[in-house]
């Protein structure tokens, strides 16, 4: 499943190549008609990422709402900003964490600036099963099942395979953000983190599972909590009240830098201090880029023994019993 730096980099797309511009919305599968036709014609006014949800707000208080789930994925196509990230999973934005991306052959030795644009504008026909090529024709044809089509001028999006995709108004927005824990690059002030030291000490649920519950913090998925827990030296299986609070807000700063670095490069980059040849490398390869996200059975790199996977609420939990202790253990 799309980790929160995927939808943040997803909405930036939207705000470089689509924000300001009147959309024609479509349902090429049809199963999306009537969402559509309530947007068909409007201006995209904002793009906003809160954890793993995108808002596309359009005029007369109309909004978009996309979860990606574990299938979906946009499609762009067009004069759109494609970084190296971007162009080496060709142009699939919500599916792509784990490629690699091979920054030499894009002529990229470091990541982009945060902030700043996603790369120029190139005219590109990016799809489903396709490599980057230059368009022929604008607007391409639709590849596969697409739920809805967005389209201006310039530029075309299209979405596969989503769990949820509505057209929701502002009070139903808020609604669904008020349900969800903190996000570090929307909450950016100090409330945001005690709001997640509060959701995590007063609870006696694992704090593996509390980092995946999106209602305590936004965005973490699989990848992200394997990697935060092991930078803390933390057992998976810790009560969330036996965590200290100092620790707790660690773990709060600690996943704020990653979520910038993976927006800001495009990969779930979760090792420091890498020379600017290790960082290459691992940003082509994911083995090199996380500590012990699916390298179980393999030695732990740090501490004794082997990585280890077990269940954890349903999903694969990697970690390192022999680093990552219980505090006061």
């Amino acid at each position: 499943m799309p980790e929160g730096h995927s939808i943040h980099r997803i909405a930036l797309q939207f705000r470089h190549n689509f924000v300001g511009h009147r959309i024609a919305a479509s349902s090429p599968q049809g199963r999306f008609a009537d969402g559509a036709a309530q947007i068909d014609g409007k201006v995209l006014i904002t793009s906003v990422a809160v954890g793993k949800h995108l808002f596309l707000e359009f005029e007369e208080d109309k909004i978009l709402r996309v979860h990606l789930g574990l299938y979906g994925a946009w499609d762009f196509a067009g004069e759109i900003s494609a970084d190296a990230t971007i162009a080496s999973s060709g142009g699939r934005m919500g599916q792509t964490n784990q490629r690699g991306t091979f920054l030499d052959q894009y002529g990229e030795a470091q990541p982009l600036d945060f902030g700043s644009s996603i790369g120029a504008p190139r005219r590109l026909r990016m799809a489903e099963q396709e490599k980057q090529t230059e368009l022929d024709t604008f607007p391409p044809p639709p590849v596969g099942a697409v739920r809805v089509r967005l389209l201006t001028e310039t530029a075309v999006a299209d979405l596969r395979g989503p769990t949820a995709c509505e057209v929701i108004d502002p009070q139903q927005a808020a609604a669904v953000i008020a349900k969800l824990g903190p996000d570090p690059l929307v909450h950016t002030g100090p409330e945001a983190e005690e709001a997640f030291v509060r959701k995590v000490r007063k609870t006696t649920k694992p704090i593996g599972l509390l980092l995946m519950d999106q209602s305590v913090v936004s965005g973490i998925g699989n990848v992200y909590r394997a990697e935060l827990l092991f930078r803390a030296r933390l057992d998976p299986h810790t009560p969330g009240r036996e965590v200290p609070e100092e620790l707790v807000r660690q773990l709060w700063r600690d996943w704020a830098h990653l979520l910038e670095i993976g927006v800001r490069t495009g990969q779930m980059m979760t090792k420091d201090e890498l020379s600017e040849e290790e960082w290459a490398r691992a940003m082509a390869d994911q083995q090199e880029r996380h500590y012990v996200y699916k390298r179980h059975g393999l030695p732990s790199p740090r501490g004794e023994g082997n990585v280890v996977i077990e269940d954890m609420g349903g999903r694969n939990l990697y970690w390192a019993p022999g680093w990552q202790s219980r505090p006061g253990s």
